[in-house]
């Protein structure tokens, strides 16, 4: 019997996205924003990443939900990339992440072509996409 192929879903998440990163810094239509090293990931973060390959993980973070979760907008992905605002003596909550870097990410990946719009709102991997990720 044949074995397929593995796909993302076989694959653990920390090394799908180190290896999806490689392959988006190879790109050379893959371009990172001006303003990426100054910026940081959330409102409620402290400080900007410290690696300067942030913006691939991030957008490759993206990619590998977008695949798992077709349709997935750019406020599920700030609210799963949110975190804890810690405000002091006051109970934390919730704060949603950045959409600029979100939304800047998949801009980038939708002019590799990996991903596209889907038609009830969201995004959804193109075919392409999928053959290149998996």
């Amino acid at each position: 019997m044949p074995r397929r192929g593995n796909t993302v879903k076989d694959v653990p998440a920390d090394q799908f996205i180190k290896k999806c990163a490689d392959f988006l810094k190879r790109q050379p239509k893959f371009q990172v924003p001006k303003w990426a090293d100054l910026v940081k990931t959330g409102h409620f973060k402290e400080l900007a990443p410290y690696s300067e390959d942030w913006f691939y993980v991030r957008a490759a973070s993206i990619a590998r939900k977008i695949y798992l979760r077709p349709g997935c907008g750019i406020g599920a992905l700030r609210h799963w990339y949110g975190g804890a605002h810690r405000r002091g003596t006051r109970s934390t909550k919730h704060a949603t992440a950045s959409g600029a870097v979100i939304r800047n990410a998949l801009k980038q990946l939708e002019a590799q072509g990996l991903v596209e719009e889907h038609p009830d709102g969201g995004r959804q991997i193109t075919s392409k996409g999928r053959s290149e990720l998996d």
